[in-house]
């Protein structure tokens, strides 16, 4: 591997996530809103759960579905292209593996934008689509199902699908290289989600679990 491709496919995967489609999307369709600091009230008491994450999520609750699913279709492209013209310029090669993994970086901290994005979910999947988009729909259903049906819990149904690229891709390739990567995205994304995670841990422990599984749905 030449170590200048390997830093050319780090350098545009991160500027290339560091696009925050989330404001340009907000700013052409609602330039008065704020989506740098999200508060949502649990219903059944006076906490709330604060998301200081600016993504598709965030666009979806201020803006509608319809600019969400605009926006996480516009983030998953900034990865998967991208990805997928490292993996056909060198296929013999792991730069597309490098490609995904900093456009995923550049998402959760944008170069643009103070470091202040998403929390990367849209990102890994972006970047699967190059790498293998059946994964995108197994492991995103499985972890789906894992959470709500065997461990019933909401944060677990919303990183289950990245935990499942463990297997799903060490079973698909046997290679090292793939397992790397699936293990570095999880590392990425559970760090990008500590405040998050650090809320719901303690609102469980309140006893308002009911109402943060509203907030998850």
């Amino acid at each position: 591997m030449d170590p200048l491709v390997a830093l050319l496919a780090s350098a545009v995967g991160y500027l290339c996530g560091s696009i925050s489609f989330a404001r340009l999307v907000a700013r052409i369709a609602a330039p008065q809103k704020d989506l740098t600091q999200t508060e949502i009230k649990l219903e059944a008491s006076d906490a709330k759960v604060v998301m200081s994450a600016v993504s598709s999520t965030t666009v979806s609750m201020h803006l509608g579905a319809k600019f969400g699913f605009i926006t996480v279709v516009l983030d998953m492209l900034k990865i998967t292209i991208p990805t997928l013209a490292f993996r056909l310029l060198f296929p013999d090669k792991y730069y597309f593996l490098i490609a995904a993994t900093a456009g995923m970086i550049g998402h959760i901290w944008p170069l643009y934008y103070g470091f202040r994005g998403g929390r990367g979910l849209s990102a890994v999947y972006g970047g699967m689509f190059a790498i293998d988009p059946i994964g995108v729909f197994v492991t995103s259903l499985g972890g789906m199902l894992l959470g709500l049906f065997v461990l019933r819990d909401m944060l677990a149904a919303y990183f289950g699908g990245l935990w499942l690229l463990i297997p799903w891709l060490w079973l698909r390739t046997h290679d090292v290289a793939y397992l790397a990567y699936a293990i570095a995205v999880n590392i990425i994304f559970l760090l990008a989600m500590l405040p998050e995670m650090k809320q719901y841990i303690r609102l469980r422990r309140e006893g308002k679990g009911d109402d943060l599984t509203e907030v998850m749905q």
